[in-house]
């Protein structure tokens, strides 16, 4: 008995049955994910950028002066969580913090020039990111039924 066991455990990964898992939605998303995670991780290593950091940098700068709490709600990101990830990217030189005349409460968004030029940066690595990942869809109408069917799980709808 403990002969097979053993057996069993030393089975390699490509001997594991995973069918049970191959037709489970949330873990074919979440292995993409990785993948995508991963990738990122190399290509923005240079930059030192988590992904929620650089969404917040492009986001800031198509949507400058936007409120704090505004930008973080989109992205889903828990308030005290992103304003950890605001300070850090504050402290860094890429984002600068002021109060709209409207609301003394708030804190609106800019990009620093530190940040549009970093923007700039990592937005030509996500496009040449974005080409590889289409060219290993098969293409723009793979990417784009790709998304359309990621729309129907998720329709647009905030976080």
């Amino acid at each position: 008995m403990a002969a097979a066991e053993g057996a069993t455990r030393k089975k390699s990964r490509s001997e594991i049955d995973m069918s049970s898992m191959d037709k489970v939605i949330g873990y074919r998303l979440r292995r993409a994910q990785h993948y995508v995670f991963q990738q990122f991780g190399e290509r923005f290593a240079k930059y030192d950028l988590r992904p929620s950091e650089y969404s917040i940098l492009v986001l800031v700068e198509d949507n400058p002066g936007r409120r704090q709490n505004e930008i973080g709600d989109v992205l889903g990101i828990k308030k005290a969580n992103f304003v950890a990830l605001i300070r850090g990217l504050v402290e860094r030189g890429y984002v600068e913090l002021a109060q709209p005349p409207a609301d003394r409460r708030a804190h609106a968004l800019y990009l620093t020039e530190a940040g549009k030029d970093l923007t700039r940066q990592i937005r030509q690595t996500q496009d040449d990111f974005e080409a590889h990942c289409i060219d290993v869809l098969g293409g723009i109408d793979a990417r784009d039924q790709l998304m359309a069917l990621l729309d129907r799980l998720t329709p647009h709808r905030p976080l």
